[in-house]
């Protein structure tokens, strides 16, 4: 290069100046299996997001998607309730127990062993149970009836010889034979079932099977309990109420099952404490009880004369936020919605009463209320 001339030289280093400045300008382009990966896309401006003062912005579509719902509330006298812990029990009437009155082996009824849940009949015969009898015992039955079939052929040849004299023996001689024979016959029958009879297991009540503890051959005890129907739309539900004086002001009750809210009748109440508290009992009655079980825990809503004046909000609309406060998502405008912290009280079970935190008229949201409140 150094036998070039000068204007050449300068010529060269112009170029290569320039070839650096573009190279600079250019990006880089990675060669295939050597991607760094992109920077991702910048969000766009009109989607769903959490606004800096807390409120939310979502755009009709999303409100569409989601299927959110709002209804305006308004300020009313509201009966004041109080939520008691209960279960579901077994209605006396409309269920029933099964148990052994001997121990023995089961055996399968006429349909077989029943399973849960399956319908059965007032009477039907559920299974049988063999008699347990040890070995000296059923022999002892057995000699005796040998005795008592021995005893009663002399009876009837007796009988039989004062028949043919009946012209010359007195008749309450013959009467006296057949009543002696007749006995021996009921006690050889009683005898013989004993040794060969089965207890039968029915069913106490029209209904399902709630629960079931038998196999076949299997051995019982004496009152075991080996089956229990109920009618799953007639239970009862019982509350323990730790005030006596919700026990004395129960103006309506109900539960809420799946959302639904669900009537109780109040029966009455205990006079003796149980666990410190007082039972309560209900019943309860349709197609919708039909979804609860035995033994199953519940909440129990018991409304008095009291009242209180608040807003009446479904329950599935009270939320939590970070703060672990009770609030509800109110819609402030066509694509906005502002969080406000509420107190609330128990009314039904589907319900509840807002004494505090929003203003008659405001829009709640009554559905998606959790969707709303998920996004960021």
């Amino acid at each position: 290069m150094q036998n070039l001339p000068l204007a050449a030289r300068r010529a060269l280093a112009g170029m290569c100046a320039a070839a650096l400045a573009w190279a600079l300008v250019l990006p880089a382009h990675a060669g295939p299996g050597h991607d760094h990966g992109e920077a991702p896309p910048a969000a766009p401006g009109n989607g769903p997001s959490r606004l800096p003062d807390g409120s939310v912005f979502l755009p009709k579509p999303a409100q569409r998607q989601l299927q959110v719902r709002t209804q305006p509330v308004a300020q009313e006298a509201l009966a004041r309730a109080h939520e008691l812990a209960g279960r579901v029990v077994m209605d006396p009437n409309a269920g029933g127990k099964v148990q052994a009155m001997v121990a023995g082996r089961l055996e399968p009824g006429p349909r077989g062993l029943p399973q849960i849940g399956q319908a059965v009949r007032r009477g039907e015969v559920l299974a049988h149970v063999q008699p347990a009898q040890g070995s000296i015992e059923r022999s002892g039955q057995m000699a005796q009836v040998a005795e008592l079939r021995a005893a009663r052929t002399l009876a009837e040849r007796r009988l039989a010889r004062l028949r043919e004299l009946s012209e010359t023996v007195p008749r309450k001689d013959i009467e006296a034979a057949e009543s002696e024979s007749a006995s021996l016959a009921a006690r050889i029958s009683a005898l013989g079932s004993g040794l060969s009879g089965r207890d039968a297991l029915v069913a106490p009540v029209d209904g399902v099977i709630a629960s079931s503890n038998a196999v076949a051959g299997q051995v019982v005890d004496a009152r075991e309990l080996v089956f229990e129907v109920v009618d799953p739309q007639r239970l009862r539900i019982e509350a323990l109420a730790y005030d006596a004086a919700v026990a004395r002001d129960v103006a309506a009750a109900s539960l809420a099952v799946d959302g639904e809210r669900i009537p109780l009748t109040f029966l009455g109440a205990g006079r003796s404490l149980r666990e410190q508290a007082l039972p309560l009992l209900f019943s309860a009655s349709g197609t919708r009880v039909a979804r609860l079980a035995v033994g199953q825990p519940v909440a129990v809503f018991v409304q008095g004369a009291a009242t209180v004046q608040g807003l009446r909000v479904p329950s599935a609309s009270v939320l939590r936020n970070a703060a672990n406060q009770s609030i509800v998502w109110v819609k402030t405008g066509p694509e906005n919605f502002a969080p406000r912290p509420v107190t609330v009280e128990p009314l039904d079970g589907s319900s509840v009463a807002v004494t505090s935190g929003l203003a008659a008229g405001d829009r709640v949201v009554t559905q998606a209320a959790t969707l709303l409140n998920q996004i960021r």
